[in-house]
């Protein structure tokens, strides 16, 4: 593996997994060697990557939706009810047996059952352009380019969390103990407080 844009990773035991605009590659000797693992796949460009569970993996992609394998990434199958696939996947959470995937220009969707079906998560969310999710406790926030939103309520309804923040693009977000980081064209915002 080189010269790639690696976008995620995902670490599985002894496993690593890294999610390029070139597909998905594997590495069970801590770099040295790398395999692809795209067996499946019909966009290599992957831009998001979660485990599940043991040898369970999502892979979400730059126009094709969602892949979800049950093997530790040796074969991928298109997992899409529900979600709006042309759009770019950008970003897994997970909060119990909810996992989201956020959606350039295709807001905020919810599986309950480990990636099979999904459901629009976005009531509330004005801004469905989102660049990023991440989870503190049971609160579930978005990135988009219109602020960072708070969800309380495994995505039923969104509040915008942006008091403070200078530019509206949220391009990442990282939650450490109950102080949530946003990374902006302005720089990086924190906030104590849930924003």
């Amino acid at each position: 593996m080189t010269n790639l844009n690696v976008t995620a990773f995902a670490f599985s035991g002894t496993n690593t997994f890294a999610a390029t605009r070139a597909g998905i590659f594997l590495t069970t000797d801590n770099g040295a060697n790398w395999n692809s693992k795209n067996s499946g796949l019909a966009n290599t460009d992957v831009a998001a990557l979660l485990l599940v569970s043991t040898n369970n993996l999502l892979a979400g992609t730059n126009g094709s939706g969602v892949y979800r394998s049950t093997n530790n990434g040796t074969s991928w199958t298109s997992s899409n009810t529900g979600l709006p696939t042309t759009r770019n996947m950008t970003s897994f959470a997970v909060i119990g047996t909810n996992i989201f995937v956020g959606a350039q220009a295709g807001g905020v969707n919810r599986s309950t059952n480990g990636g099979a079906n999904w459901t629009n998560a976005s009531t509330g969310l004005i801004n469905n352009n989102v660049l990023s999710l991440a989870v503190m406790g049971t609160t579930l926030f978005a990135g988009t380019s219109g602020g960072v939103y708070r969800s309380t309520n495994n995505g039923a309804g969104w509040t915008l969390a942006s008091n403070g923040l200078t530019s509206p693009n949220v391009y990442a977000l990282t939650v450490n103990g109950t102080n949530l980081w946003a990374a902006t064209d302005d720089g990086v915002f924190n906030t104590y407080n849930s924003g």
